[in-house]
Protein backbone atom coordinates (compact mmCIF):
# COMPACT_ATOMS: atom_id res chain seq x y z
CA UNK A 1 0.00 0.00 0.00
CA UNK A 2 1.25 3.40 -0.99
CA UNK A 3 2.46 5.49 1.71
CA UNK A 4 0.38 8.95 1.41
CA UNK A 5 2.75 12.34 1.28
CA UNK A 6 2.50 12.86 5.34
CA UNK A 7 3.31 9.53 5.39
CA UNK A 8 6.31 9.55 3.46
CA UNK A 9 7.40 12.55 5.28
CA UNK A 10 6.70 11.18 9.08
CA UNK A 11 8.99 8.41 7.55
CA UNK A 12 11.60 10.66 6.44
CA UNK A 13 12.16 12.68 9.41
CA UNK A 14 12.28 9.69 11.81
CA UNK A 15 15.47 8.23 9.25
CA UNK A 16 16.84 11.75 9.73
CA UNK A 17 16.01 11.89 13.71
CA UNK A 18 17.75 8.20 13.82
CA UNK A 19 20.58 9.31 11.61
CA UNK A 20 21.44 11.94 13.97
CA UNK A 21 20.95 10.11 17.25
CA UNK A 22 24.39 10.27 19.09
CA UNK A 23 25.71 7.32 21.45
CA UNK A 24 28.11 7.83 24.70
CA UNK A 25 30.81 5.26 24.32
CA UNK A 26 29.21 3.15 27.56
CA UNK A 27 25.66 3.20 26.07
CA UNK A 28 27.37 1.34 22.51
CA UNK A 29 28.97 -0.90 25.53
CA UNK A 30 25.87 -1.80 26.91
CA UNK A 31 24.10 -2.19 23.74
CA UNK A 32 26.33 -5.01 22.23
CA UNK A 33 27.75 -5.95 25.42
CA UNK A 34 31.01 -5.11 24.98
CA UNK A 35 33.74 -3.41 26.93
CA UNK A 36 34.74 0.51 26.21
CA UNK A 37 37.89 -1.18 25.76
CA UNK A 38 36.93 -3.31 23.07
CA UNK A 39 35.13 -0.46 21.46
CA UNK A 40 38.27 2.15 21.55
CA UNK A 41 40.28 -0.72 20.18
CA UNK A 42 38.03 -0.98 17.05
CA UNK A 43 38.29 2.70 16.72
CA UNK A 44 42.16 2.31 16.93
CA UNK A 45 41.58 0.05 14.40
CA UNK A 46 40.01 2.56 12.21
CA UNK A 47 37.04 0.72 11.92
CA UNK A 48 34.61 3.32 14.33
CA UNK A 49 35.07 6.84 13.85
CA UNK A 50 33.60 9.20 16.67
CA UNK A 51 33.09 12.74 16.77
CA UNK A 52 35.90 14.25 19.49
CA UNK A 53 34.18 16.90 22.09
CA UNK A 54 37.64 17.36 24.18
CA UNK A 55 38.38 14.24 25.79
CA UNK A 56 34.37 12.72 25.06
CA UNK A 57 33.83 10.69 22.11
CA UNK A 58 30.56 10.63 20.50
CA UNK A 59 29.59 7.97 17.94
CA UNK A 60 26.99 8.11 15.24
CA UNK A 61 24.65 5.40 14.23
CA UNK A 62 26.70 4.70 11.29
CA UNK A 63 29.45 3.96 14.35
CA UNK A 64 26.66 1.58 15.89
CA UNK A 65 25.76 0.14 12.58
CA UNK A 66 29.99 -0.50 11.87
CA UNK A 67 30.22 -1.68 15.10
CA UNK A 68 27.06 -4.28 14.65
CA UNK A 69 28.98 -5.03 11.04
CA UNK A 70 32.36 -5.19 12.97
CA UNK A 71 30.82 -7.80 16.15
CA UNK A 72 29.16 -9.70 13.43
CA UNK A 73 32.40 -10.08 11.35
CA UNK A 74 34.16 -11.00 14.25
CA UNK A 75 31.74 -13.58 15.04
CA UNK A 76 31.93 -15.26 11.80
CA UNK A 77 35.73 -15.48 11.79
CA UNK A 78 36.19 -12.30 9.91
CA UNK A 79 39.96 -11.17 9.97
CA UNK A 80 40.05 -6.99 11.16
CA UNK A 81 40.98 -6.77 7.11
CA UNK A 82 38.36 -8.40 6.02
CA UNK A 83 36.09 -6.60 8.35
CA UNK A 84 37.34 -3.18 7.38
CA UNK A 85 36.82 -4.05 3.53
CA UNK A 86 33.33 -5.10 3.90
CA UNK A 87 32.50 -1.94 6.02
CA UNK A 88 34.21 0.22 3.34
CA UNK A 89 31.71 -1.87 0.82
CA UNK A 90 29.13 -1.23 3.19
CA UNK A 91 29.72 2.91 3.40
CA UNK A 92 29.77 2.78 -0.57
CA UNK A 93 26.52 0.94 -0.88
CA UNK A 94 24.23 1.83 -2.76
CA UNK A 95 27.01 3.44 -4.76
CA UNK A 96 29.67 0.20 -4.24
CA UNK A 97 30.35 -0.55 -7.57
CA UNK A 98 30.49 -4.18 -9.35
CA UNK A 99 34.29 -5.03 -8.02
CA UNK A 100 33.42 -3.92 -4.51
CA UNK A 101 30.15 -6.34 -4.66
CA UNK A 102 32.27 -8.86 -6.54
CA UNK A 103 34.52 -9.02 -3.71
CA UNK A 104 31.88 -9.16 -1.18
CA UNK A 105 30.89 -11.93 -2.48
CA UNK A 106 34.34 -13.63 -3.02
CA UNK A 107 35.03 -12.97 0.94
CA UNK A 108 31.44 -14.51 2.06
CA UNK A 109 32.30 -17.51 -0.69
CA UNK A 110 35.44 -18.28 1.63
CA UNK A 111 34.12 -18.02 4.69
CA UNK A 112 31.03 -20.38 4.02
CA UNK A 113 33.74 -22.58 2.65
CA UNK A 114 35.87 -22.07 6.00
CA UNK A 115 32.58 -22.99 7.94
CA UNK A 116 31.77 -25.87 5.91
CA UNK A 117 35.43 -27.61 6.64
CA UNK A 118 34.96 -27.01 10.19
CA UNK A 119 31.48 -28.16 10.61
CA UNK A 120 32.83 -31.60 8.76
CA UNK A 121 35.96 -31.50 10.77
CA UNK A 122 33.52 -31.43 13.98
CA UNK A 123 31.31 -34.10 12.60
CA UNK A 124 34.61 -36.03 12.15
CA UNK A 125 35.59 -35.60 15.82
CA UNK A 126 31.96 -36.10 17.14
CA UNK A 127 32.10 -39.84 15.69
CA UNK A 128 36.11 -40.08 17.10
CA UNK A 129 34.64 -38.89 20.60
CA UNK A 130 31.99 -41.26 20.11
CA UNK A 131 34.21 -44.44 19.48
CA UNK A 132 36.29 -43.83 22.30
CA UNK A 133 33.50 -43.47 24.61
CA UNK A 134 31.82 -46.64 23.37
CA UNK A 135 35.62 -48.73 24.05
CA UNK A 136 35.70 -47.10 27.45
CA UNK A 137 32.40 -48.11 28.06
CA UNK A 138 32.95 -51.51 26.94
CA UNK A 139 36.24 -52.01 29.09
CA UNK A 140 34.93 -50.58 32.04
CA UNK A 141 31.78 -52.71 31.63
CA UNK A 142 34.32 -55.67 31.72
CA UNK A 143 36.07 -54.88 34.51
CA UNK A 144 33.21 -54.45 36.33
CA UNK A 145 32.38 -57.82 35.76
CA UNK A 146 35.52 -59.56 36.80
Amino acid sequence: MPQTRAEHTQTHHETLAQQRRTYAIGELARMFEVTPRTIRFYEQEGLLAPERRGQTRIYHEKDRVRLKLTLRGKRLGFSLAEIREVIEMYDALPDGNARQLRRLLEILAEKRSNMERQLEDIRVMQSELDDVEAQAREVLKRLNQS
